[in-house]
């Protein structure tokens, strides 16, 4: 167990270099991001292999300034739009699954002061990330409802247990979900990590997406001042639903990043080490008609699922700008081609890191390359994403015009 005893996560990134300082701009981003992520696929092997803490990769987001992009310009931040924001996740993606999902939950966390936080909570914490340049992390595991707020002297405690905490080993701030102890009603928290009384299990030991730290958290009389409750949102409308298609859209970019870089890596393989089947007539791996068949069937696929990504986020952004006046059909929309975006994408991502071994032979499975990465995980993140339902909204809504049920899901 690990007591969170410090709001500043360790400085130490002797093993992942920075890169250079983003400005209030997004100019720049997808070039700094390129940098970044090429950083982090130097080590993805080595991190996987020993999973443990993002501490490292998490500073190398804050020396980079890409975790300002969410904020708006009038706030210290970038402004990005999230078309841009997504464009980051899958780059990052494609280096390390895990660092990719922990972008995606900063940015979406940042937006939830706007989303379902009261008179100026939304601005109070565009400006404190901006001005401490910090990272966000998450315990929204709502199925877990261990862990309960209870009203002590004008204040709040926190005490219990909460699963499913991703990131937070590594961040400055972050949101925390609890049942009211009387009431049993759920109440989101903004909590710095530095709090008294927060310990990390340190029991994160999956196949896959090893670097999130998704592991438990112990809360033992943990202080919430009356502020650090989020809400009640200044609008009930459509709008505050977003929050679940800003997080779900942020997943399948972590698909795509994921399948991006093992067909990346397959094709490097291919090309420079791949001997050609015995029983083929070809003289090279890149000349074998069945590997040329499949890297082509693979490579379709992907910007298949890459188009319907992006047209999601431009929906998306669409029905951000709306704020408060988009109406019920609008997100409904928005959700139908979002879950078909998400569907596509895990589906092709499934494929893809399959099939890579089709095209590189079984020389590729030792340990030290490290391919076998790229489908743990996809398939750890994506479980939590069943595609089954997707198809099944997708299909009510197409034969009896009925749009998905807003929910963590939808």
């Amino acid at each position: 167990m690990r007591t969170q005893s410090c709001s500043s996560p360790n400085t130490d990134t002797e093993s992942i270099p920075s890169a250079p300082m983003l400005s209030a701009t997004v100019k720049d981003y997808r070039a700094i991001a390129n940098q970044v992520s090429a950083q982090l696929a130097a080590h993805g092997v080595e991190q996987d292999t020993k999973a443990g803490s993002p501490v490292e990769e998490v500073n190398a987001l804050k020396q980079s300034g890409l975790i300002l992009l969410p904020v708006p310009q009038e706030f210290g931040g970038a402004g990005a739009t999230w078309p841009q924001i997504y464009n980051v996740v899958q780059i990052l993606s494609k280096a390390q699954g895990s660092v990719g999902q922990l972008y995606a939950n900063h940015a979406t966390l940042v937006s939830m002061g706007r989303l379902v936080g009261g008179p100026g909570q939304a601005e109070r914490y565009y400006r404190l990330t901006s001005q401490q340049n910090l990272f966000w992390a998450n315990a929204l595991n709502s199925r877990d409802q261990r862990l309960k707020l209870m009203s002590v002297n004008g204040a709040f405690r926190l005490n219990g247990v909460k699963s499913f905490c991703t990131g937070m080993v590594a961040a400055d701030i972050s949101i925390v979900l609890s049942m009211e102890e009387k009431s049993n009603h759920p109440v989101l928290c903004v909590v710095p990590m530095d709090r008294e009384g927060i310990t990390y299990n340190d029991d994160w030991d999956t196949m896959g997406q090893r670097r999130t730290a998704s592991g438990s958290y112990t809360f033992h009389d943990v202080l919430v001042k009356p502020d650090e409750v989020l809400g009640p949102p200044l609008s009930s409308g459509a709008s505050t639903t977003l929050k679940s298609l800003i997080a779900l859209l942020g997943q399948t970019f972590v698909y795509l990043g994921i399948a991006e870089g093992a067909l990346e890596a397959a094709k490097g393989y291919t090309t420079t080490s791949a001997l050609a089947w015995m029983a083929s007539d070809a003289e090279t791996a890149t000349q074998n008609p069945f590997i040329l068949q499949r890297y082509g069937q693979m490579w379709a696929e992907l910007q298949a699922a890459i188009a319907l990504a992006h047209q999601a986020s431009e929906a998306l952004q669409a029905g951000w700008e709306k704020g408060t006046a988009l109406t019920t059909e609008e997100r409904g929309e928005i959700a139908i081609v979002m879950a078909s975006a998400r569907a596509i994408a895990i589906q092709a991502g499934i494929k893809i890191t399959t099939h890579i071994f089709d095209g590189m032979g079984p020389r590729a499975t030792a340990a030290n390359y490290g391919f076998d990465r790229y489908w743990r995980d996809l398939r750890t993140f994506s479980l939590h994403d069943p595609i089954d339902y997707k198809f099944k909204d997708i299909g009510n809504w197409m034969l009896n015009q009925q749009y998905p049920t807003p929910s963590q899901y939808s």
